[in-house]
C-alpha cells in the first residue's frame, strides 16, 4: 500500500518540472537506467504506528512528492513508477487517494506499475543511490545484486563505476537549483522567518528553553511545515548541536536558536541569539558584533568564481582581528587563521549547501561538497568545513560563522595548549567574556551573476533590531 495519506500531497510544480529533470539525469548517464529509492515507512513500536514519512531526496527531486517503498526507473525513452499496490481497506483509513492515471499526470512519468513487476534484467544492470536509511540500502543491495557490507552504512567509496556516474549527474543537477527548487526554499523561508521572530518575541526570563521552541516551532506547523532538522534553541550555545531544552532562562544568558523549516522537501537553515533579558551585556555585545561582521564580510563573498573555502577565511580572519581587538589573542590576525589558532573558538565550517537536504546531498560525502581536485584539510577547525567548490549562479549557500567558548577546546592541551606555551591565548582576556557560551548568526544566500542575494535578510539580525525584538507584547500575550 502506499498510505501516510501519500506522505504528501500531489506536487504543485508543473509535471514538466520532473520530466525535465528526469530527461537532463538520462542524457547525463548516457541512457543508462538508474533505479531510485523513495524508502518506506518506519514503525515506531509496532506496524501501525510510524514515524512520519520523508521520502529520499534524489527522489523527491526527480518526483516531487513522497511515496512509500516506491521505485524509480529512469533510461534513455521511459520513466516507470513502481508502487505496491493499494490495500482494499485504504479508504477507510485513509480517505479517498489518487489513482495512478492522476499520480502519473502529476509526476509526468510514463507509466505506472505494481512493484512486483520491477524487471531483475534491467535492475541488476542499472545505477542506483545508497540510502542513508539502513532499510532501504539492504531492500537496494538484494534487488540490485549489490555487495556492500550490510554490517556498516555504504559510503560513496563503496560504490562501482555504475553507481558514481549516478551519484555524480544527481550532484551536477542539484547543485544549481532551478526556478522550483528555489521557489520551495523561499516558501521554507516564510515559515522560518515567522518562526524566528516568534521566539524572539516570546523569550523573557523565567522561561524554559522548551518555551521557546514550542512558540518557533507553532509558526512552521501553522503553515504545515515540519523542521528541517533538529531544532537548537538553547542557553548553552557552545553545544554545537545541543537538542535537549529543560533549562530555565535567566537574566544575563543568551539564546541561541537554530531552526529551519521545511516545506515539501526544500529546506532552510537559521541561527540567530538573543539575550534573555533583551539587552546584551557589553561583553556579549562585543563579540556579537564580532560574529555579525565576520557574516557580513563572509555573504559579500558569495559571487560567482569564489573559492568557498576563501569564503570560510573570510569569516576567520574577520573574527581572529576582532579577538586581537579585544585581547583574547595576540598576533597577526592572517597568522592566526593560519595557523588555526582562531578555530579555538570558531571550530566549524562557515556553512553548507542548502536544498533539498539542510546539509545538501551529504549522503554523498565529499564528493558533493568537495570539488574532484580538492580534499579536507588536516587542520583543526578547517578539516569541518563542509564544503569546497567554486560558488556557481543557482547555488544556495549558509552564512554561519560563530564564537563559542567550549571547555573540552580551550582546556584541550593538544588544542589550546601550543597557543598558551607562545602567548597567542591570554586567559585573563578571555575570561572577561564568562558570560559568553556561544553566538552564531546564520543566514540562507543564493549566488546570482551579480550580488549575493540573502533570503533570511527579514529575520532581525544586528544588535538593536534583535534588542528590539525580545520579549515584546505579541510574545507576552502568546503565554
Amino acid at each position: 500500500m502506499y498510505t501516510g495519506a501519500m506522505a504528501a500531497s500531489l506536487p504543485t510544480e508543473p509535471a514538466s518540472v520532473f520530466v525535465t529533470r528526469r530527461r537532463e539525469l538520462a542524457k547525463r548517464l548516457g541512457g543508462r537506467p538508474a533505479v531510485v529509492f523513495a524508502g518506506g515507512l518506519r514503525a515506531r513500536n509496532y506496524p501501525a504506528n510510524v514515524y512520519e514519512y520523508r521520502a529520499d531526496s534524489h527522489f523527491l527531486y526527480l518526483v516531487g512528492m513522497g511515496l512509500p517503498d516506491a521505485v524509480l526507473l529512469v533510461d534513455a525513452t521511459h520513466s516507470r513508477l513502481y508502487l505496491p499496490p493499494p490495500a482494499d481497506d485504504d479508504p477507510l483509513w485513509h480517505g479517498r487517494l489518487p489513482t495512478w492515471d492522476e499520480l502519473a499526470a502529476a509526476t509526468g512519468v510514463d507509466e505506472i506499475r505494481p512493484s512486483d513487476t520491477l524487471p531483475p534484467t534491467l535492475t541488476v544492470d542499472a545505477a542506483t543511490v545508497p540510502s542513508a536509511d539502513p532499510i532501504t540500502r539492504a531492500r537496494q543491495r538484494t534487488m540490485l545484486g549489490r555487495t556492500w557490507d550490510p554490517r556498516r552504512p555504504t559510503t560513496v567509496g563503496d560504490l562501482d563505476e555504475t553507481d558514481l556516474a549516478l551519484a555524480d549527474a544527481m550532484i551536477a543537477l542539484r547543485l544549481c537549483h532551478d526556478d522550483a527548487a528555489l521557489a520551495g526554499i523561499e516558501r521554507a523561508v516564510e515559515g522560518t522567518t515567522a518562526a524566528h521572530v516568534a521566539g524572539m518575541a516570546a523569550t523573557r526570563p523565567g522561561l524554559y528553553e522548551h518555551d521557546i521552541r514550542a512558540a518557533m516551532e507553532r509558526e512552521l506547523i501553522a503553515r504545515g511545515m515540519p523542521c528541517a532538522y533538529g531544532s537548537i534553541v538553547t542557553v548553552h550555545g557552545e553545544i554545537l548541536h545541543n537538542t535537549s531544552y529543560h533549562h530555565r532562562l535567566e537574566d544575563g544568558d543568551m539564546v541561541l536558536a537554530d531552526l529551519g523549516g521545511e516545506s515539501r522537501g526544500w529546506a532552510s537553515d537559521v541561527t540567530r541569539t538573543w539575550p534573555v533579558s533583551g539587552t546584551f551585556s557589553p561583553t556579549q555585545r562585543a563579540l556579537y558584533d564580532i560574529v555579525l561582521q565576520a557574516q557580513l564580510d563572509a555573504i559579500a563573498k558569495v559571487t560567482p568564481g569564489t573559492r568557498y573555502r576563501d569564503v570560510h577565511l573570510t569569516a576567520s580572519r574577520t573574527l581572529a582581528q576582532g579577538l586581537v581587538d579585544e585581547g583574547v589573542l595576540k598576533g597577526d590576525p592572517d597568522g592566526l587563521v593560519e595557523r588555526g589558532a582562531h578555530a579555538l573558538f570558531f571550530p566549524h565550517g562557515v556553512g553548507h549547501l542548502l536544498g533539498l537536504d539542510v546539509h545538501d546531498m551529504e549522503d554523498l560525502g565529499d564528493r558533493a561538497g568537495y570539488a574532484p581536485d580538492r580534499t579536507r584539510s588536516e587542520q583543526f577547525g578547517l578539516g569541518y568545513l563542509r564544503l569546497d567548490r567554486d560558488l556557481m549562479p543557482g547555488m544556495v549557500v549558509t552564512i554561519e560563522p560563530g564564537l563559542y567558548m567550549v571547555d573540552a577546546i580551550v582546556d584541550d592541551p593538544a588544542l589550546a595548549g601550543p597557543f598558551d606555551a607562545d602567548g597567542t591565548l591570554d586567559r585573563e582576556a578571555m575570561a572577561r567574556f564568562s558570560d559568553v557560551r556561544g553566538i552564531r548568526i546564520e543566514d540562507d544566500v543564493l549566488c546570482t551573476p551579480t550580488q549575493p542575494r540573502v533570503l533570511t535578510a527579514a529575520i532581525p539580525k544586528t544588535a538593536e533590531a534583535v534588542q528590539a525584538a525580545v520579549g515584546t507584547a505579541a510574545g507576552r500575550d502568546a503565554r
